[in-house]
């Protein structure tokens, strides 16, 4: 539509997460080395919340594709990854055996999952394989599907875990850990990171950063005064600005303007649902 009015090989600003286009700012950098701790200290669980929007999705897809490397190398990693957990206890162990290619017996109930599973788990801790269950989604857990994960982390050797679990979820995720009924499996999340927003600096060096890897090659395509608006509308939810920065740049191309300028963003802006609205927007505007 508008890539080559900009000279731009590919839409810069889709909605689809595309670990390509991630950018290392503050909050998200954290929560990569964070997992990366974690994961070499082999802690049972890890958590990684945010707000929709924030990036959680694109997180869980760098650490898949890490852990797919790491799958490579001598002993490795097995992964297991539930991108939907609305399951049903028994589903969740179904889930999780068909991820990790354990053979089930024909007439299978809890227990007889969780021996089956268990007994997998130890045959690849001998090996010398780690095995790491990554949930994305979190949030959509029912109460007595999150407590049939804790019981499938009880599996250990006297030595050491062998199961790792990392959660992505919203804060809906946190409120429910934090009930009473649920509190042994929230005293084994050891690492935990909130995904912030990106602050007002970091939306400028998000907006160029998708730019340059769509192949943008000038000079600053979006105006100060443009960035500024777009940074307060959307509180540096990369999603929004996605949203945002995609209807700027239709606009500009509609006028036949080579940057997106102050106005630009204001129509993108008040086309745009589930922003700030009412007078404090248009005290921003």
């Amino acid at each position: 539509m508008y890539e080559k009015h900009f000279g731009l090989s590919e839409p810069p600003f889709g909605l689809t997460p595309n670990t390509r286009y991630f950018l290392r700012a503050p909050s998200h950098a954290d929560a990569i080395e964070l997992l990366q701790v974690a994961l070499r200290e082999r802690e049972g669980f890890i958590k990684v919340t945010g707000e929709v929007g924030t990036g959680k999705t694109l997180l869980c897809r760098l650490l898949l594709n890490t852990l797919t490397r790491l799958e490579k190398e001598k002993g490795g990693v097995a992964t297991a990854y539930i991108p939907n957990p609305s399951l049903a206890p028994a589903e969740l162990y179904e889930a999780v055996a068909d991820e990790l290619s354990v053979p089930l017996p024909e007439a299978v109930n809890n227990h007889r999952l969780l021996k089956a599973l268990n007994t997998d788990l130890i045959r690849r801790a001998r090996l010398g394989q780690r095995v790491v269950l990554v949930i994305d989604e979190a949030q959509s857990m029912p109460e007595e599907t999150l407590e049939a994960l804790r019981l499938l982390t009880n599996l250990e050797t006297e030595s050491e875990r062998l199961l790792q679990v990392v959660l992505f979820g919203q804060p809906e995720l946190d409120e429910t850990l934090s009930r009473s009924n649920l509190r042994q499996l929230s005293q084994r999340i050891t690492f935990s990171h909130w995904l912030q927003p990106l602050d007002s600096t970091a939306v400028s060096r998000y907006l160029q950063h998708r730019l340059t890897r769509a192949g943008y090659d000038g000079a600053e395509l979006f105006e100060a005064s443009a960035v500024k608006q777009l940074a307060r509308a959307s509180g540096g939810v990369p999603r929004l600005l996605n949203i945002l920065a995609h209807k700027c740049l239709l606009a500009a191309w509609g006028e036949g303007a080579v940057t997106v300028n102050r106005g630009h963003a204001i129509r993108a802006i008040r086309d745009t649902s589930g922003l700030k609205t009412g007078r404090i927007l248009e005290r921003w505007l």
